[in-house]
C-alpha cells in the first residue's frame, strides 16, 4: 500500500518511521542513513514529532506512540526541556526513563519529573488500593477471633453486640448464644510486612509496583510495614514508606547485589517471627556465595517468618531471574512467585488466614 499523494498518510508514515530510525543517544535528529518517511521532507526532531502526534492521533493512540518513543529512542531533549516533557502523556515507561536518568535532570525538569512520577504512582495506587485492602483486611478480620475459650481473652463488646437479638425483656437479661474470644497474641500484635527491593536495573518495573504496594500496606491499621532497598548495601526507607515517590527517587540503579545481607538486615527488624511476612523482590542473582543465602533463608524460615520471593511484580514484567537459586530457596522455605500485585495480596491474605 502506498501513501503517495495522501498528505496525512505520508505524515503518519513519517511519524511511525521516526520511532524506528537509529537516532542519537540524546534524542536529536537521526543520522542520514536512517529510514525516511513519506515524501522525504525535512528530518523530524523530538519536539516536532510530539507536536505532530498530538495533532494527528487520538489520545489512546498518542499514549502508545509516546511509550514507544521513550522506549526506542534517546530522550536527552525530554530531560533538558520541561516544556517538551510537559507534552508527553504520563505513563510507566516515562517514569522508568526519568528514574533511570534522574541525575541528568536540570532543576526545572526535575520538578516536573516529580509531578509526572507522582501522577503515575497515584493512578497505580488508586487502581490497586481497593483490591489489596479488601484481601488483607478481610484476612485479618478472620484472623482476629479464636475458638479457644479462655476467659481473659473474651471479646466482650463483640459478644454483647452479636447477642443483642437474644435479649429477654421479661427476664431483663441478655441470653448469650455464643461467646467471642480474641486470640490473645493476635489481639495485641499486628502483622508485620517487610518489603525488601533489589535496586538492580532489571528490577525497576517491579520496584515501582513494590513502592506502591508498600504504601498501601502502610495505610492499614492492623499492619506494620517496613521497606528496604538493597544492592551491595541496605537502605532502610521505612520512614518514607507512605511516600512512594520519595522512595522511587531514592533508588540507585546498578552495582552489585548482596541478597544475603538484605535478608540479614530484614531479620533484625523482626519482633514476632510468626506474625512477620518478608516479601523479597529480586532477580535472585546473588553477588556472594550462594550457600550463604540458602543458609540465611533456612534460618529465617525455621524461625517462623513467612518468606515470599518475587522474581517479578507487575502486569507486563518479563521475569529474567535465576531460577536455579530461586529453586534452592524454595526447598528451604521460601515461596517463589512471579505475579501481579493483586495475586501478591491474595497470597499474603492466605498466609494471614493460616
Amino acid at each position: 500500500m502506498s501513501c503517495a499523494g495522501d498528505a496525512d498518510c505520508e505524515r503518519i508514515e513519517q511519524l511511525v518511521g521516526f520511532l524506528f530510525q537509529p537516532g542519537d543517544s540524546q534524542g536529536g535528529p537521526s543520522g542520514r542513513g536512517g529510514r525516511q518517511g513519506g515524501g522525504g521532507g525535512s528530518e523530524l526532531t523530538v519536539p516536532d514529532w510530539v507536536d505532530a502526534v498530538t495533532e494527528l492521533f487520538p489520545r489512546q493512540a498518542k499514549e502508545v506512540l509516546e511509550r514507544e518513543l521513550v522506549h526506542r529512542r534517546g530522550i536527552g531533549e525530554l530531560l533538558e526541556k520541561p516544556e517538551l516533557l510537559e507534552k508527553i502523556e504520563p505513563n510507566k515507561e516515562l517514569v522508568k526513563t526519568l528514574l533511570t536518568h534522574k541525575d541528568l535532570l536540570n532543576p526545572k525538569t526535575r520538578v516536573l519529573a516529580r509531578k509526572i512520577i507522582d501522577q503515575v504512582v497515584q493512578e497505580l495506587k488508586d487502581k490497586l488500593r481497593i483490591q489489596v485492602e479488601k484481601a488483607i483486611t478481610g484476612a485479618i478480620r478472620r484472623d482476629k477471633h479464636s475458638p479457644r475459650r479462655v476467659f481473659r481473652n473474651l471479646d466482650l463488646k463483640t459478644t454483647i453486640r452479636r447477642n443483642l437479638r437474644h435479649y429477654d425483656r421479661d427476664l431483663d437479661k441478655l441470653l448469650v448464644d455464643r461467646l467471642y474470644f480474641y486470640a490473645a497474641e493476635r489481639k495485641k500484635r499486628p502483622w508485620h510486612i517487610i518489603v525488601a527491593v533489589d535496586q538492580s536495573g532489571s528490577m525497576l518495573d517491579s520496584a515501582i509496583f513494590s513502592a506502591v504496594m508498600a504504601s498501601i500496606f502502610a495505610e492499614l491499621s492492623a499492619v506494620r510495614t517496613s521497606l528496604v532497598l538493597f544492592d551491595t548495601q541496605v537502605v532502610d526507607l521505612s520512614d518514607k514508606v507512605g511516600e512512594p515517590v520519595d522512595v522511587l527517587l531514592s533508588i540507585q540503579l546498578g552495582g552489585g547485589t548482596d541478597i544475603t545481607q538484605a535478608m540479614q538486615y530484614s531479620q533484625t527488624l523482626v519482633r514476632i517471627p510468626a506474625r512477620t511476612i518478608l516479601v523479597l523482590i529480586t532477580d535472585f542473582f546473588e553477588g556472594r556465595d550462594e550457600r550463604d543465602l540458602v543458609r540465611q533463608t533456612r534460618t529465617m524460615a525455621e524461625s517462623g517468618i513467612r518468606l515470599v520471593g518475587l522474581g517479578a511484580l507487575g502486569y507486563d514484567a518479563r521475569p529474567q531471574y535465576n531460577k536455579t537459586t530461586a529453586g534452592k530457596l524454595r526447598k528451604v522455605g521460601m515461596d517463589i512467585l512471579v505475579c501481579t500485585p493483586e495475586k501478591l495480596a491474595e497470597c499474603m491474605a492466605q498466609i494471614i488466614r493460616g
